[in-house]
């Protein structure tokens, strides 16, 4: 029975496994969103990127009461629900020439 070391052709081969599984957890882990009574809550952050908008326009889309959010303690959540409503209540379908 050989003695297995780092430079050994199964450890590498191991190594880079483990490297490619725990860069895949840390994506799966990065993009995670728990449910909650079956619903998902977005960061303002998240519904930013999502919109394609600016911290600013967010807090004036609140400020309109234009999307809806909840607050607790300070921290402010969407349901991610909500921004699809809206967004299908505002969709204009193009209009044939």
């Amino acid at each position: 029975m050989d003695l297995l070391t780092n430079e050994a052709e199964e450890i590498i081969t191991q190594q880079k496994m483990i490297k490619r599984l725990r860069s895949r957890i840390e994506e799966i882990l990065k993009n995670y969103h728990p449910v909650m009574n079956g619903e998902i809550y977005l960061s303002g952050e998240e519904v930013c990127k999502l919109l394609h908008i600016s911290k600013r326009t967010l807090q004036q889309y609140r400020d309109d009461s234009i999307l809806p959010y909840v607050q607790i303690a300070g921290k402010i959540i969407y349901k991610e629900s909500d921004i699809l409503t809206i967004l299908e209540r505002n969709y204009v379908s193009a209009k044939p020439k």
